[in-house]
């Protein structure tokens, strides 16, 4: 059986300083790892005390750099990068923060390239079918409905 590796308190902040510095993290994925290395609850909080101390977690520039770079690299719209943000527990004023980094403009832009794109991908003769198979992939990338289903309209007429 293997063992597992016990850490000292200035180890593991040496290396959760590390773990912050590569990426931007939220607090969940520090506990998460923080969890991991099987520190007692007193040296967690210690550690994340020092972290945010320091300017290594910072929740609000996590979302900012999180929904730019969802948007810009997998073109997520705002609905999937809010339910991913839920999903780390990451609090409402940080997630309106986020969204905010997202242009209005771009979005739209983004939304009309990304829905043509797949349109002339989709191989399907019947049109309903096609319409439903545009729709589930724009939905699923997390853009809101009403633009979804009027764009499916526009693309794909009767």
């Amino acid at each position: 059986m293997k063992t597992k590796r016990v850490y000292t308190v200035l180890e593991a902040k040496k290396r959760m300083e590390r773990y912050c510095s590569y990426q931007e993290r939220c607090h969940q994925e520090v506990e998460r790892k923080l969890n991991e290395m099987n520190l007692i609850i007193e040296a967690r909080e210690l550690i994340i005390l020092h972290l945010l101390e320091h300017d290594f977690l910072n929740e609000e520039r996590f979302s900012k750099t999180y929904a730019r770079g969802k948007f810009n690299i997998k073109k997520w719209g705002k609905q999937r990068i809010v339910r991913e943000f839920k999903f780390r527990n990451i609090t409402e004023y940080n997630i309106k923060s986020g969204l905010q980094e997202i242009d209005e403009g771009d979005y739209y832009k983004t939304f009309n390239e990304l829905a043509q794109k797949k349109c002339l991908n989709i191989k399907e003769a019947n049109i309903y079918k096609k319409r439903k198979k545009l729709a589930d992939y724009l939905l699923y990338r997390g853009w809101e409905s009403t633009l979804v289903y009027n764009k499916v309209i526009e693309l794909i007429p009767n």
